[in-house]
């Protein structure tokens, strides 16, 4: 049942308030008072009363850096992010001689260094062979039940393989591995081939199913998947892979990749684990931000008539602060990030690309209102907080405008961070088997209260309220006056 029909149902006069009572039960339930967080040192989130994430775990993969450490003082620094050691600005400008990344990326995070020429072809070679969805899979699995959110027929479609492993339950690294490479390899189809089913049965428009090419990189792949004729620049396709790149990792701690360290210290098995990071990777507060920053420029496009008037832009990112524009939450959306302080390295990369695909569009004026809604909003959103920390423009703030330069649909959005993300899954899951033999549970405090258990009589026994007691001796008058 959607939430429209749920609505509904609860509007329904035929069903004489039965469910518009629970409804109401439940909305007087599971309130808990704000101010008893702070009494109990709650670290809401799992971080502390400056932001921080507390410290939860250890890892090699990767490293993600927003501060200096200058006299035991943490001092605001340009953001640094490092795969197994390997500063991601050096790997994006190493690509400069190369046109393609995101395969050693996902080599270098799966294996703890970079691979040499004859590794890197072994392992493409492997990739490639592991790629392949049968023709039943596709019939049975990805064309049916489509829908509009492929993030879940991405979980469906992830859950479902495990019915087509003949060994899916084994934990063990070596049957790990093999699991992870083959979803690695698998997702970009499974993702492209339910947004076209999507199109085909719930918008009617004409169906085709393209074979991803030997000897062309993930990036060429989803885009000659993806279009109709199977077309795209060099620069489409270098900028897409340099997105998959900065998106394949981030630390233990951001919410998906957390989410595949607890579901792991379980000791499921790996298509669980996946399907439940896609799931938090959905939410809007982690990868569906950058259809809300996509979202909001529609709207600030549609109500600043000049783009370049700075005190114009000011005005109207100061109503959406307010709760005055756009969704009404108070968030200009792709700004501030829970380590970064003065820069994301991510964002400063893709703005970069962001420019150099503009320019081949002819999208400079676009490009241009995104650069001063950037410069404006971080201090804006600084005063009006009354914030010590900086912020800044996290990879959400640029990523949908390129995606949508790339002609890649908002359905879609989403599904690519997936995409990208899944070998930093895959690495912290293999991590967590190796090292961790515990399973990961905080702890909560009951605030609630203790009451005594009444038996079905007792419950269904007519109530005497304080206030029914004082009601009463107005209800015998207006009775006796009526009786007169």
């Amino acid at each position: 049942m959607s939430n429209n029909e749920v609505m509904k149902l609860e509007e329904d006069k035929d069903l004489k308030g039965e469910f518009k009572e629970l409804c109401k039960a439940l909305r007087n339930n599971h309130r808990i008072d704000p101010n008893l967080y702070v009494e109990y040192d709650v670290k809401r989130g799992l971080r502390d009363s400056a932001g921080k994430g507390v410290l939860t775990g250890l890892t090699e993969v990767s490293d993600v850096t927003g501060y200096n450490l200058i006299n035991g003082r943490n001092i605001p620094a340009e953001g640094r992010l490092y795969y197994q050691g390997i500063n991601v600005n050096d790997i994006v400008d190493s690509l400069k001689d190369r046109k393609f990344g995101f395969e050693e990326t996902v080599y270098l995070l799966m294996f703890g260094h970079l691979p040499n020429k004859t590794e890197l072809e072994h392992f493409l070679d492997v990739m490639f062979e592991l790629q392949e969805l049968s023709g039943r899979f596709v019939r049975d699995v990805v064309m049916k039940a489509s829908n509009e959110n492929i993030m879940n027929a991405m979980q469906r479609c992830v859950l479902t393989l495990y019915s087509y492993d003949e060994n899916p339950d084994d934990i063990s690294p070596e049957n790990v591995l093999r699991q992870a490479l083959e979803l690695i390899a698998k997702l970009p189809l499974i993702a492209v081939y339910s947004y076209h089913s999507y199109r085909h049965f719930r918008k009617d428009e004409m169906l085709f199913i393209r074979n991803p090419e030997k000897g062309l990189s993930l990036a060429e792949n989803i885009l000659l998947m993806l279009r109709p004729k199977g077309e795209y620049t060099e620069l489409e396709a270098k900028v897409l892979d340099i997105a998959l790149v900065l998106h394949a990792e981030h630390g233990g701690g951001n919410n998906s990749t957390f989410t595949t360290h607890v579901v792991t210290s379980s000791g499921t098995d790996t298509y669980s684990s996946v399907a439940a990071s896609i799931g938090s990777l959905k939410g809007p507060r982690h990868g569906g931000a950058n259809l809300k920053v996509q979202n909001m420029f529609d709207d600030i496009k549609a109500n600043v008539k000049n783009w370049e008037n700075e005190e114009e832009v000011g005005a109207y990112l100061h109503k959406i602060l307010n709760k005055e524009a756009f969704d009404h939450s108070g968030l200009i959306y792709g700004m501030g990030h829970a380590v970064y302080t003065l820069s994301d390295p991510r964002e400063v990369i893709l703005k970069r690309f962001a420019k150099a695909l503009a320019e081949e569009k002819g999208l400079m004026e676009e490009f241009a209102l995104y650069e001063l809604v950037e410069s404006l909003a971080g201090k804006m959103i600084k005063e009006q907080r009354n914030l010590q920390k900086n912020v800044c423009a996290n990879v959400d703030f640029y990523s949908g405008f390129v995606y949508s330069m790339l002609g890649i649909p908002q359905e879609l959005f989403t599904p690519i961070f997936a995409i990208a993300r899944m070998p930093g899954w895959s690495a912290h899951r293999l991590e967590e088997l190796t090292n961790a033999n515990k399973i990961i549970r905080p702890a909560y405090k009951y605030v609630g209260h203790h009451t005594e258990f009444e038996t079905m009589e007792e419950r269904s026994a007519e109530k005497i309220t304080d206030e029914d007691v004082k009601e009463e001796p107005e209800k015998c008058k207006k009775e006796e006056k009526g009786k007169k």
